[in-house]
C-alpha cells in the first residue's frame, strides 16, 4: 500500500477584499478584518486532490498534517470529508508567526514521527505569503528529492513522473521515492465533499500532537525576522492627450513619451 502524506496550512480566505486587512507595524503581523473565515489553502486543496486520484489508481493510505497555533476543527476535516484516511494536527504557540524554516524543520519531525511513507504532498506555496518555501525545506530537512510546481502525478513501481509547470508548457521529471511534490493549481481544484462523507468526518477521531511530542531542537527554530512590513503606496498619474482625430492623437502620444524617455 502506498504512503502519502498531505501537508496543509489553514489561511484567512484569500478571496477576501484587500481593504479588510489592516497591518500592525510595529509588531510586524497582518491583521484580518471581522469576518473573515479561516480555509484551506488553496494550493494544498490542489495537493490533497492529486493524493485523491492517486488513490483512485492504485491501493493507498492518505494522512494530512496540519500544523498551527490554533487549528478550526471544523476547517481541517474537509480534508477527511473528501476521502483522506488519517489527520495529524500540531497545535502549539510555536507557530505564531513562525518563519518557512521553522514550519518546515517542525513538518519534517512530524512526519519522521509517523513513520515509513513513499510520497509527501504539499502546495506550490501558502496562500497568505506566496513564499513557497516550505515544501522544499521539508524535502532538503529529510534528506529526500523533491519537484515543484507539479500539474500531474503518477506513481508506478517506486518512480513518481511529475509534469512540471513551466511558464511556456511542462517538463517531465522522474524521480524515486520516497520525495516530495509541491502542487500546482493546474491540476486540479479539490473535489467537493457529499454528505456522507461529511457525516463521517464528524465522527472521525484524529491525532493532535504538540512541540513537546516531538523529537527537536528548540535552538533551531526560527531563522529568519522581517525587518519591515508595510502595505505599499501607489500613486498614479493619469494625463489626457488629446487630438482632433485618431491620426492626430496618436502622433500626439508618441510626441509625449518619447519626451518622457518611454520610447
Amino acid at each position: 500500500m502506498l504512503n502519502i502524506i498531505v501537508c496543509v496550512k489553514i489561511v484567512i480566505d484569500p478571496e477576501a477584499p484587500a481593504s479588510t486587512f489592516k497591518i500592525d507595524p510595529e509588531g510586524l503581523r497582518v491583521i484580518p478584518g471581522q469576518g473573515i473565515p479561516p480555509v484551506l489553502n488553496p494550493y494544498d486543496e490542489n495537493s490533497l486532490e492529486a493524493a485523491l486520484i492517486i488513490k483512485e489508481q492504485q491501493p493507498g493510505k492518505i494522512t494530512v498534517i496540519s500544523a498551527g497555533k490554533s487549528i478550526p476543527k471544523a476547517v481541517v476535516k474537509k480534508c477527511l470529508a473528501v476521502g483522506a484516511d488519517d489527520l495529524v494536527v500540531i497545535e502549539d504557540d510555536i507557530f505564531e508567526d513562525a518563519d518557512s524554516y521553522t514550519t518546515a524543520y517542525l513538518l519534517a519531525a512530524a512526519i519522521q514521527k509517523l513513520g515509513e511513507y513513499d510520497l509527501i504532498l504539499a502546495g506550490r506555496m501558502a496562500a497568505d505569503t506566496n513564499a513557497g518555501q516550505v515544501g522544499s525545506g521539508v524535502a532538503e530537512l529529510l534528506d529526500i528529492p523533491s519537484v515543484t510546481v507539479a500539474r500531474k502525478i503518477e506513481v508506478n513501481d517506486g518512480t513518481v513522473r511529475v509534469e512540471r509547470s513551466l511558464a511556456d508548457g511542462y517538463e517531465v521529471l522522474e524521480v524515486p521515492s520516497p520525495c516530495l511534490v509541491t502542487v500546482s493549481h493546474e491540476l486540479g481544484e479539490l473535489r467537493a465533499a457529499n454528505v456522507k462523507g461529511l457525516m463521517a468526518a464528524q465522527k472521525q477521531p484524529f491525532t493532535t500532537w504538540h512541540a513537546q511530542d516531538l523529537a527537536i531542537d528548540m535552538n533551531r527554530m526560527r531563522q529568519s525576522k522581517p525587518l519591515k512590513l508595510f502595505i505599499p503606496e501607489r500613486d498614479v498619474q493619469c494625463d489626457r492627450v488629446e487630438g482632433e482625430t485618431p491620426e492626430e492623437a496618436g502622433a500626439n502620444l508618441a510626441l509625449k513619451l518619447r519626451q518622457s524617455n518611454q520610447i
